[in-house]
């Protein structure tokens, strides 16, 4: 099946006498003791079954796990992980990931953070103890591209596990597996789920090896999976993931463009545009250049904010992949650690019509420098 059809019929498992033709959503936390599989909705869930299967064909992997959240998902990796083991992560990276790294497990895992577009530098940084490449590409909030398949043949020779934050890109426009990785993340909360309503997160392995082993007892017996609602609302956005994500890239496209010749923008951070550094390597890796645009107006913390708040379509909000735009400046956000410019704004161009965010974004720009 092509991506379009496996996104609407993979997650139809019928489960009830009725034979519907959308899946029941199935709340009932325990099952009778019978010959299925199900016992315990910590365990199994008609509904998450459904979403697990879908991912997994999605990124053309051998199974998936959902977990409660993006974060969580990340965290069950770190979790697997033994005592003492190194990782290698990205400098641009998650914040969230990146705060877990550091303050969660310092007294656990050692890490290095390096340039991802520098493949050199990842193997630089391997040491006997490196059990973990992180990846995430494009990065969170720079739009980074990291040639994944350099980056996991480097892992392979050093026998050390490539896990690629997708979540960016979406099984739409990327397969991290294909390209060498081991495992794929996303933060289910974004374009997985697109409308601002769900929390989740899932990993897709492209082998059932020991580690994922590992993986599904921390999901099991830990408990942080999404709920059978949730895991139903995520199956009926995946269905219509494809068209959205063409809608995003064509109106970050435009808009990119747009922001790339305005003389009240310092600069343009998107690899659809052929100046952006990432053009070329993106281009190759994946089958569209996404929804995400990261760009520094002219001015500092104040004009930024103040050009963020006069928007009338981009709601100054966190988070991103809905069908709304959504827009903030970044190191508001990340706090006092954040290394983002102060005047640099991370966008999440929704499915709007593009004139309408145009004009937005005009006149937000003229206010600026009124």
């Amino acid at each position: 099946m092509k991506p379009e059809t496996a996104a609407i019929h993979i997650s139809n498992q019928v489960t009830d006498l009725h034979q519907p033709v959308i899946q029941p959503i199935t709340l009932s936390t325990t099952y009778l003791h019978s010959e299925t599989s199900l016992v315990y909705s910590r365990f199994a869930n008609p509904n998450r079954t459904s979403l697990e299967k879908v991912m997994a064909a999605l990124e053309h992997g051998k199974e998936a796990a959902a977990f409660s959240s993006g974060n969580t998902a990340g965290m069950a990796v770190f979790q697997c992980l033994d005592q003492g083991s190194h990782i290698i992560a990205p400098l641009d990276m998650y914040h969230g990931l990146k705060k877990q790294l550091i303050e969660v497990f310092q007294d656990k895992l050692s890490v290095t953070f390096v340039d991802m577009t520098q493949p050199e530098q990842v193997r630089a940084a391997i040491k006997a103890e490196t059990r973990v490449i992180w990846v995430e590409s494009p990065s969170n909030p720079l739009i980074q591209i990291a040639n994944i398949p350099l980056i996991a043949q480097i892992g392979r020779h050093a026998q050390v596990k490539v896990i690629c934050d997708n979540t960016f890109a979406t099984p739409i426009l990327q397969n991290p597996l294909d390209l060498g990785a081991d495992l794929v993340m996303h933060s289910a909360t974004k374009y997985i789920g697109g409308h601002s309503d769900v929390l989740a997160g899932i990993l897709v392995t492209k082998e059932t090896d020991e580690f994922w082993q590992r993986i599904k007892t921390v999901q099991s017996i830990g408990g942080a999976i999404p709920s059978a609602f949730d895991c139903y609302l995520l199956c009926r956005s995946i269905k219509t993931l494809s068209y959205r994500m063409k809608g995003h890239c064509a109106n970050a496209q435009i808009i990119a463009e747009y922001l790339s010749q305005h003389p009240f923008v310092e600069k343009v951070i998107y690899p659809g545009l052929p100046t952006d550094p990432g053009h070329k390597l993106a281009g190759e890796l994946m089958r569209g250049f996404g929804g995400m645009i990261t760009f520094l107006v002219k001015g500092g913390a104040n004009e930024s904010d103040g050009f963020v708040q006069s928007l009338r379509y981009f709601s100054n909000a966190t988070s991103l992949g809905g069908v709304e735009s959504l827009i903030e400046r970044r190191a508001l956000v990340e706090g006092p650690e954040s290394i983002s410019p102060e005047n640099l704004i991370r966008m999440s161009v929704g499915l709007e019509h593009v004139e309408d965010l145009l004009e937005d974004l005009k006149s937000g720009l003229e206010k600026l420098h009124r």
